[in-house]
């Protein structure tokens, strides 16, 4: 059956290079996950903030590495796109990602968190620009898509500093551990 609208993304642009490091403002570095990061990605998960806002936790470097192992599978099977934010000592700092990609579209969600000792520098508000400046740029998406919790104003101003308007409110759109919430809808187009 043929197709009105030509995909907007090709399969396989994205799995036809490696994933890309970035450079963001202020010395920081978005680079693929490497299994050396699985000590650290356990660390952040113990941080009270972190368990609040996601649905999982992370409980043993090796679940920690096998988490790791579906993020650098992530490029290549074009379901998501996962960077680890470093500093110029390569200790992380924050997570950016983009998934639920749908190429026909051009269409991703990108999701963030920050360790404690990061927040509060701008760190993940840069580091969620730079990831979004080259999806709508080099990459070719159209649209991001960017959801936090009303209860989770610390999220919303990464979003709006990272130039995500705000579009909405969709209602008890995600389950956390503390029941349904009310989600902000933020977005940013090409």
């Amino acid at each position: 059956m043929p197709r009105l609208v030509a995909p907007l993304m090709s399969a396989g642009c994205l799995a036809a290079s490696s994933q890309p490091s970035l450079p963001a403002e202020g010395g920081l570095l978005l680079r693929p996950w490497l299994l050396k990061d699985a000590a650290a990605v356990v660390e952040a998960f113990q941080d009270p903030a972190i368990q609040r806002w996601h649905l999982r936790r992370a409980d043993s470097e090796e679940e920690a590495r096998e988490w790791i192992t579906q993020w650098q599978r992530g490029w290549q099977d074009e379901r998501g796109v996962h960077w680890a934010v470093v500093d110029d000592h390569d200790t992380l700092l924050a997570r950016v990602s983009l998934s639920s990609l749908i190429l026909m579209g051009g269409q991703a969600e990108i999701s963030y968190w920050t360790v404690p000792s990061a927040r509060g520098a701008g760190v993940c508000s840069r580091a969620v620009a730079a990831a979004a400046d080259w999806a709508l740029g080099e990459a070719g998406f159209h649209r991001l898509e960017l959801g936090h919790s009303v209860a989770n104003p610390a999220s919303c101003r990464t979003a709006e500093r990272a130039g995500f308007a705000r579009e909405g409110v969709r209602r008890d759109a995600l389950l956390h551990a503390d029941g349904w919430h009310d989600m902000h809808l933020h977005a940013r187009i090409r």
